[in-house]
């Protein structure tokens, strides 16, 4: 769209870095196959594109949250197998079937709801069964989900196509209450087993971190999120398991660009933006940045001691950041210009700033800076050194 070219930042996303990491992820979790978790519009990537280099990467599935999220999916013509990962409500149950989606379900409603769907469309559709092993957010207790697995074999309108759990604390490795979950997913299986019922056709647990740092946790497939757009799931997860598997490292994808559009010297003791927190120490260049909170830069990035990258150097965030713009201390006779690159998130010279950088000066985590890069922001999908598609 027009206004895209007219906006002077962009975030450029890095379409063979998803392709590798991929690979990677494949890699270190083989045998079992890799589901390419493209929630929340690919982590704020772009779910179809991300899509798309994540298959041809090695994975064989795609997992998203909403019933709309996996249309998008469809009517880009993306034909894998599509695991909603939360149940649908009951009245998107109608799409899900029509739409060949993989609907999770974990209580009596939701499972009446895709039988009743599924015999008015006339078809056989898949299902997968979530345990709650102890997150306690969402999925069926032990005896509701042996209950359900129980009922959607004997429907002759489904098809038990897997078994899952998810891992609340696998990003932190030394965490004894991985291993309690995946007894309780295991003493499930066992029960259902017992019974003489059929195993599914995929038994999962794993995200990111449970790929990378509990092996035990694979099964048959792992759900990549975080992992498949460059970044470790926690400061706590060693890339070691990657390393060891020879495939490479994890690229992070997306690199968030702008344009310097205004500088002005100041003097020392001046301040600068809403609250005038910021004081100059000495007389500077303060680039004015067109991005700000609107965007997705975390407000409190200044707090936080945050620093972009404009001329190859670190630039401190100098004051508040705003709806729609920002403004960097580039420090006395910078030589800094309007329409100098900056980097807010990737690499440029020998500097890197992550988003994993941001993440720990504000408090949160990589996936919330990456999920909160706002839609006005234009996405560049490019391949490598190669250029835009």
């Amino acid at each position: 769209m027009t206004e895209h070219w007219q906006r002077r930042a962009w975030a450029e996303v890095d379409l063979d870095a998803i392709s590798s990491n991929a690979g990677v992820l494949k890699a270190v979790a083989s045998p079992a196959a890799l589901c390419a978790v493209v929630k929340a519009d690919g982590y704020g990537h772009g779910a179809v594109p991300v899509a798309s280099a994540a298959l041809a990467g090695g994975a064989t599935s795609l997992g998203v949250a909403l019933v709309e999220e996996g249309v998008v999916l469809r009517e880009a013509g993306l034909e894998v197998p599509i695991l909603l990962l939360s149940e649908p409500a009951a009245e998107a149950m109608g799409e899900v079937v029509a739409r060949d989606l993989i609907p999770t379900v974990y209580t009596q409603p939701g499972l009446d709801a895709i039988r009743r769907a599924a015999t008015r469309a006339s078809r056989r559709v898949d299902v997968e069964v979530k345990l709650d092993s102890g997150m306690h957010r969402v999925g069926a207790d032990f005896d509701e989900a042996r209950r359900i697995v129980e009922q959607v074999v004997q429907a002759p309108e489904l098809r038990y196509a897997g078994l899952w759990t998810h891992l609340a604390v696998a990003d932190e490795p030394a965490d004894p209450f991985t291993g309690e979950q995946l007894s309780r997913f295991d003493a499930l299986r066992s029960s259902l087993e017992a019974a003489g019922l059929p195993s599914p056709a995929r038994l999962h647990a794993a995200n990111s971190a449970g790929a990378i740092a509990h092996a035990s946790s694979r099964y048959d497939l792992v759900r990549c999120g975080i992992s498949l757009y460059g970044y470790l799931p926690s400061t706590a997860v060693s890339p070691e398991p990657i390393e060891a598997a020879g495939a490479g490292a994890l690229r992070p994808a997306l690199t968030w660009k702008t344009q310097v559009s205004h500088v002005r010297t100041l003097g020392a003791g001046e301040r600068t933006s809403y609250g005038r927190a910021y004081a100059l120490a000495e007389r500077a260049d303060i680039a004015t940045v067109p991005v700000g909170y609107a965007d997705g830069v975390p407000r409190g990035l200044f707090q936080g001691g945050g620093e972009l990258l404009v001329g190859g150097r670190r630039r401190r965030v100098a004051g508040t950041v705003t709806m729609d713009q920002l403004l960097v201390d580039c420090g006395p006779d910078s030589g800094v210009r309007c329409g100098d690159e900056v980097v807010l998130i990737g690499s440029q010279g020998a500097e890197i700033v992550s988003a994993q950088e941001w993440a720990d000066r504000i408090g949160t985590i990589s996936y919330e800076i990456l999920c909160r890069i706002g839609p006005r922001l234009p996405r560049r999908h490019v391949r490598g050194a190669v250029g835009p598609l």
